[in-house]
């Protein structure tokens, strides 16, 4: 881990624990090294986690690709449940999603993640579309990215594929807009769950024969 943190700019590294179905995750958050929002723990990830440990979910022989890791938290807790999974999110976020991933996944199991940078509108021709799950906590947050978004899900996902999203539908901009106007578009969608301003949506991609 040390060597990913010496390769890095000068920057605070922030520590906080959590513990989610029985697995206690240490998550490092890089302040200061220009991460923007991706150096934060947000409400709506720490939500979707407590929605697997409720819900007793688990990702065993499962392809899982995460969208906007940030820290990793909820992929790392996809991998620890049992998945193969794949963290994304832009290029200069990489080092502190490897630094975690490093820090909370067993050797044992760390063939089972991967870390990529994936650029929404970009990069999505590069990954494959047979993944069982989706997962994206807080990522609808920036009205400008959603065509973008709406790309890659539409690429990543086919009809098998489960596509958990959290979001924090009160406090991001545009965001009651996009899960209720514009994902439906093409998406089914429903809320599985709330937590205060916090909703977990069940989303699936339309196929013929579904309801406009």
């Amino acid at each position: 881990m040390s060597s990913i943190v010496d390769s890095s700019p000068s920057f605070e590294l922030e520590e906080k624990d959590y513990e989610f179905c029985g697995h206690r995750l240490r998550i490092s958050m890089f302040k200061g090294a220009y991460l923007g929002v991706s150096a934060f723990v947000w409400e709506p990830g720490l939500v979707l986690c407590r929605y697997f440990e409720n819900e007793n979910i688990h990702f065993v022989g499962k392809k899982v690709l995460e969208l906007g890791s940030g820290t990793g938290i909820v992929g790392i807790l996809a991998v620890l449940l049992g998945g193969d999974v794949t963290l994304t999110d832009r290029s200069y976020v990489l080092k502190q999603i490897e630094y975690n991933v490093l820090a909370n996944v067993p050797l044992t199991s760390r063939h089972r993640s991967k870390v990529s940078a994936l650029a929404w509108g970009d990069d999505q021709s590069k990954f494959s579309n047979d993944y069982d799950f989706i997962l994206g906590t807080d990522i609808v947050y920036n009205p400008s990215q959603f065509a973008g978004l709406l790309q890659t899900l539409l690429c990543l996902c086919n009809e098998k594929t489960t596509i958990y999203m959290s979001s924090n539908v009160t406090a991001r901009d545009g965001t009651i807009n996009f899960h209720h106007d514009l994902l439906p578009q093409q998406f089914n969608s429903e809320i599985l769950h709330t937590s205060g301003s916090n909703y977990i949506y069940k989303v699936t991609k339309k196929v013929a024969g579904d309801e406009p």
